[in-house]
């Protein structure tokens, strides 16, 4: 019986955050179809769908596996070029938007999936610091590869090149697609808010359900005593590994979809600042709280563009930053707790005894 209430509670857990993402896309639609969601607001809604996924993605990472990731930008940018090449090659043979939107959003999880494995593999042996600086590495490597790499196509095929671009030797009507530091200048933007949301509901469907799986206690097992998970059979590589691509794959999708928004994308948009980013997403929203992972990138992705329209321009990044730090005083430190929940008591001890004396 207690299996089965502990169940339940799981299967509403997840229907309600299904039912944020949803209410928030209804909510969205239905402003913007009555002209109240502003064009900065709305231009910010393809990236907090792609900035949720990434934060969910992360989550599984440091909040479940219990490894700190500062490259999971990384596997975003593997995803962003590798959905654009895709979709810029395949615009003869899927004419359609939606249809190469999704291929590329396909070809970018594969890719960075492939990118999660050759990393994690040897990284995976690696704790605590160690693992958070090859992690580090790793992002920066994979943006000075894209610095400098060039990528065309044409009616012969892809052409690659770490030279110029003109090394690529394209043909006549080839197009260039990757020009090194400058990244894609002449991308088509595909992407929308229904795809996006339709992502980050794959990716809560995707996590939740690992992290609720016989897979995913043993992840949790291992990020709460290695030894003794080891001591029972559980094989520490293995699980860590797929709460590692697993992540990278969403992270690859969401690059992707997050790429295909842009006229023009650099590789210098991935860098270690955006690492740092989506984990300051996850470590506002809670480890280990995908609900709150979800809220948190929302809400800190559309702050800035939020202030900027009530006219706080010049101050907006300041108020940012003092509204990361309450937060994180109010929701992660135990003293903090304890004063609220205090002041919180005594107002409700206080009610009765002023309304008496209005009385009188």
């Amino acid at each position: 019986m207690k299996q089965t209430a502990s169940a339940k509670r799981k299967l509403a857990g997840k229907f309600v955050t299904y039912g944020i993402v949803i209410a928030f896309y209804v909510i969205i639609q239905v402003l913007n179809g009555a002209g109240m969601v502003s064009p900065s607001i709305a231009g910010q809604l393809v990236p907090i769908c792609a900035y949720v996924t990434m934060a969910v993605s992360l989550n599984l990472v440091v909040g479940f596996s219990g490894e700190l990731s500062l490259g999971h930008a990384g596997f975003m940018s593997v995803g962003a070029f590798s959905g654009i090449v895709a979709a810029m090659s395949l615009q003869q043979a899927i004419p359609n938007g939606i249809a190469r939107l999704a291929v590329a959003m396909l070809v970018g999880a594969v890719c960075a999936g492939v990118a999660g494995v050759i990393v994690g593999v040897p990284v995976l042996r690696l704790q605590g610091d160690y693992l958070a600086i090859v992690t580090l590495a790793f992002g920066e490597i994979i943006k000075n590869i894209f610095n400098i790499l060039y990528v065309g196509v044409d009616a012969e095929g892809l052409h690659f090149s770490i030279t110029n671009e003109a090394a690529l030797h394209l043909g006549e009507g080839g197009i260039s697609i990757l020009q090194g530091p400058m990244g894609a200048t002449a991308n088509v933007k595909l992407s929308t808010f229904t795809v996006g949301t339709v992502l980050v509901l794959v990716s809560l469907f995707v996590v939740l359900n690992l992290v609720h799986s016989r897979a995913g206690r043993a992840i949790m097992a291992m990020r709460d005593n290695r030894i003794a998970a080891e001591s029972v059979g559980i094989s520490a590589t293995k699980y860590k590994l797929m709460a590692f691509v697993t992540s990278a794959v969403l992270a690859g999708a969401a690059g992707a979809l997050y790429a295909m928004n842009y006229s023009s994308v650099a590789a210098k948009k991935f860098d270690f600042n955006a690492s740092i980013l989506v984990l300051v997403f996850v470590v506002l929203g809670g480890l280990g709280n995908i609900r709150g992972s979800v809220i948190a990138a929302a809400f800190l992705t559309v702050l800035p563009e939020f202030l900027r329209n009530l006219g706080l321009d010049k101050y907006r990044m300041l108020v940012y930053a003092i509204v990361l730090i309450l937060v994180m005083i109010a929701t992660n430190n135990e003293n903090s707790k304890e004063f609220f929940a205090g002041l919180r008591r005594k107002l409700v001890r206080s009610a009765p005894e002023k309304g008496v004396g209005d009385r009188g």
